[in-house]
């Protein structure tokens, strides 16, 4: 099915920057970064492809602005703010995954972003994968109330998986209540760890 062409006025576009970026962090969040053609991008900003690339430089400059926009959101690791115990930090983290992978764009730019690509979108992708690095850090950190270093470092490197895991799931159609069993699974394990 064709998509709508949009009817291009006389004159330079002007367009609000901010308003671009949020429309492409959806458009990206919801198809992926190859997902998104530039015609897709420009039709949903209201903007003609040399105004794009005036502004963001590429497709790959929009996305990443898109991404830094993405990071700036609640997010999971909101769930583990002023817990008191590390099974609070453990299920607040899940519950906010969970929460961000099923609303209306289901998934996680982060989690899910460019796992697979072409090899033109290489560096691209190597760069999603030191900011997931970086999220597995900041869990670590959060658990680094309760557990020492390394055993903090082991588990955010799990429950990043289980992220993952939830936001691909949803990406596949997966409801709230149905990653609600999964988090639950993880927290018999957390509840049965040897105590330190």
């Amino acid at each position: 099915m064709d998509k709508p062409r949009q009817r291009r006025s006389s004159g330079p576009r002007t367009f609000d920057r901010d308003e671009a970026i949020e429309i492409a962090m959806r458009l990206f969040r919801r198809h992926g970064f190859e997902g998104v053609s530039i015609s897709d991008l420009t039709g949903a900003i209201g903007i003609a492809p040399p105004s794009l690339y005036a502004a963001f430089g590429s497709k790959a400059g929009l996305y990443r602005e898109a991404l830094d926009r993405y990071a700036a959101l609640p997010g999971a690791l909101d769930g583990m703010v002023d817990a008191a115990t590390l099974d609070e930090a453990v299920s607040g983290l899940l519950d906010a995954a969970i929460k961000a992978a099923t609303d209306a764009e289901r998934g996680c730019m982060i989690s899910t972003g460019l796992v697979e690509g072409a090899a033109e979108h290489r560096e691209l992708a190597d760069e999603l994968a030191q900011r997931r690095r970086d999220l597995r850090g900041r869990i670590a950190e959060g658990l680094g109330s309760w557990l020492g270093p390394e055993e903090a470092q082991h588990l955010a490197a799990y429950l990043l998986a289980v992220q993952q895991g939830l936001a691909v799931q949803a990406r596949d159609g997966a409801t709230e209540a149905e990653l609600a069993l999964i988090r639950e699974q993880v927290m018999v394990g957390i509840g049965a760890r040897p105590p330190r």
